[in-house]
């Protein structure tokens, strides 16, 4: 990923929730009202890689399947992201350190919140809260069934 391009980018977080669809359509609608490029950030663990005892993983694979899961994502919510630049990236490592990283140079993080139902529902998720708090630019959290504007454009 690219922090010092000086192009105007608009850091999105997916990870295949509903939450991260609509993080990733608001993402674009406030992209192209300031003309900046999305940049589609994906980030997977390789299970049990900073121990000795996990089972054998075959990174590689998990490293495919995660592109191609952002892949189908990207298509399933933006056919076409339309006049707005998009560039996606997958990113091994765990989801808060790769996003505050990526959010380096960017003027927004836009992350989904994935609620948990009931009480959970009303607190932010783990991913999210630390994101706000360590990102280098602001941060834009995206509730699920919060962005059913059909459309309209971001109030920022």
């Amino acid at each position: 990923m690219d922090t010092n391009s000086g192009v105007t980018r608009v850091v999105v977080g997916v990870d295949g929730s509903e939450a991260s669809y609509e993080a990733l359509r608001w993402a674009v609608r406030h992209a192209r009202l300031i003309r900046a490029t999305v940049e589609a950030v994906a980030a997977y663990e390789v299970p049990g890689a900073e121990g000795w005892s996990a089972p054998a993983v075959d990174a590689d694979l998990d490293e495919e399947q995660a592109r191609k899961d952002l892949a189908d994502e990207i298509h399933t919510v933006l056919a076409q992201a339309g006049d707005v630049p998009l560039t996606s990236h997958v990113v091994q490592g765990n989801p808060v350190e790769v996003l505050t990283a990526a959010s380096a140079g960017a003027e927004l993080l836009v992350v989904g919140s994935r609620g948990r139902g009931g009480f959970a529902r009303l607190l932010l998720g783990s991913v999210s809260l630390q994101c706000a708090q360590h990102a280098s630019c602001p941060v834009v959290i995206i509730r699920e069934g919060t962005s059913g504007d059909g459309g309209a454009a971001p109030q920022p």
